[in-house]
């Protein structure tokens, strides 16, 4: 919807923004990013990521950010550049029952890392990404589509503020709007709360390094055509 200019602004992939990036304005300071372990991004495996050469890996397709850093992590860390993905037609969780290589994010990791089957690792990816670069990684980037500046500009200018409030009312007690969201997805209050406690919601310089890196690694692995600028609302 971001994309064909039915949502004017939304938190939406890094990824989408390095393919459109022409097409969007970043808004200052706000990301979804985690520095270290994510929790949610996780590699399920029954060896070790050095010994998977060869073998193909099941993926949800849900996010191509989240997939492309797999893709990542296995040419430039591992020196593995005979792994494939495809995305089954089963569910995901089966195919780990089995003992088979499978990424799994969001609340279906979580959920699955407290309930791992006999036999399984788990591998965090951005922990790895952390371990290798330094750098925090960076998910999703508040994007405005450009057709949105002049029809709406005195709300866009106000957006950021608003969210470093909301954004500080849910660090301060989050745990209000943690039980309504556990009840929805299926997990303890405590472990919502530990989640969000791992994701960095800035976008400082060190987030901006760990995304210009992440494209220059996806340009050197044919994953993108050109590495993106960096467009930001109020450099116009």
């Amino acid at each position: 919807m971001l994309q064909h200019g039915e949502l004017d602004v939304s938190p939406s992939s890094s990824f989408e923004y390095a393919r459109h990036w022409k097409d969007y304005l970043l808004l200052p300071g706000h990301s979804i990013s985690s520095v270290g372990r994510v929790k949610s991004v996780l590699l399920f495996s029954p060896v070790e990521l050095s010994e998977l050469s060869g073998r193909e890996i099941a993926i949800t397709g849900e996010s191509a950010t989240s997939i492309n850093l797999l893709r990542i992590i296995f040419h430039e860390f591992y020196d593995l550049h005979n792994v494939t993905d495809v995305v089954p037609d089963i569910p995901i969780e089966t195919l780990i029952e089995q003992q088979e290589p499978a990424l799994l994010i969001g609340d279906r990791a979580l959920r699955l890392s407290k309930q791992l089957p006999s036999g399984m690792q788990i591998f965090d990816l951005v922990e790895i990404w952390y371990q290798q670069t330094g750098l925090p990684f960076v998910f999703a980037l508040w994007m405005i589509h450009r057709n949105a500046l002049d029809r709406f500009p005195l709300q866009l200018a106000a957006l950021g503020q608003q969210l470093h409030r909301t954004r500080k009312q849910l660090i301060d007690e989050p745990y209000p709007v943690a039980k309504s969201v556990a009840e929805k997805v299926g997990l303890d209050i405590e472990t919502v709360v530990n989640y969000w406690q791992t994701i960095d919601y800035h976008l400082k310089n060190e987030h901006l390094q760990g995304l210009q890196l992440f494209f220059q690694l996806c340009v050197k692995y044919d994953l993108l055509v050109e590495e993106p600028e960096l467009n930001f609302l109020g450099q116009l």
